[in-house]
């Protein structure tokens, strides 16, 4: 996987928990918070705070605090 890989998939879901991101992608945890780590540092996502809501609206998650990322201004063709 890559970060333009990583990067379309919050693109298109704006806002993502790892454990989600890992089962997709079906990788480690540990290495995409690297890569994620690496598009925070480039201003294109941000991992928000303990405890917001990952606007999926269901509550059905299993953790009590999911560690969330979301995309910030997308533009195509940009990492």
């Amino acid at each position: 996987m890559i970060l333009s890989e990583l990067r379309s998939y919050l693109a298109e879901h704006k806002r993502a928990a790892l454990i989600d991101m890992a089962r997709h992608f079906d990788t480690d945890a540990d290495a995409l918070r690297g890569m994620l780590a690496t598009l925070e540092r480039k201003g294109r996502v941000r991992k928000l705070p303990p405890g917001t809501d990952c606007g999926g609206g269901c509550r059905g998650c299993d953790q009590a605090r999911p560690e969330l990322y979301e995309l910030l201004d997308f533009k195509e063709g940009s990492l």
